[in-house]
């Protein structure tokens, strides 16, 4: 009887991963579609922020991979935990390019002959 929970438990969490892995591909493909209509296509900020989408994407993927692992309440807080700190640091990073490239950009806006 364990064995079939324990079947059915794996069942579970592989089509959750799998679930969630599709859904962020998707977000992903239209991400992509999205920036390639955009007026930032094949620019500096347009790559960053494809980067940074996907880098966040599968950071959210590797959280649903250890929560659905966790073995009581103290795992998921600090699974979380160790998550949310490393996502904030990541966070920090990101906009911090972000203003350097649009700066950058704005500057060399400005530089241009009209």
């Amino acid at each position: 009887m364990a064995d079939k929970e324990y079947l059915t438990d794996i069942e579970l969490y592989v089509q959750l991963v799998e679930r969630t892995k599709h859904a962020m591909e998707n977000y992903i493909s239209w991400y992509q579609n999205a920036m390639s209509a955009s007026p930032w296509n094949n620019t500096e900020l347009n790559k960053k922020l494809l980067s940074y989408a996907t880098k966040n994407v599968t950071a959210a993927v590797g959280l649903v991979q250890k929560l659905s692992q966790a073995k009581n309440l103290e795992d998921i807080v600090k699974i979380q935990t160790e998550f949310m700190s490393k996502q904030l640091g990541s966070l920090n990073e990101q906009t911090k390019t972000i203003v350097e490239v649009c700066t950058k950009a704005a500057q060399d806006a400005t530089k241009r002959p009209t």
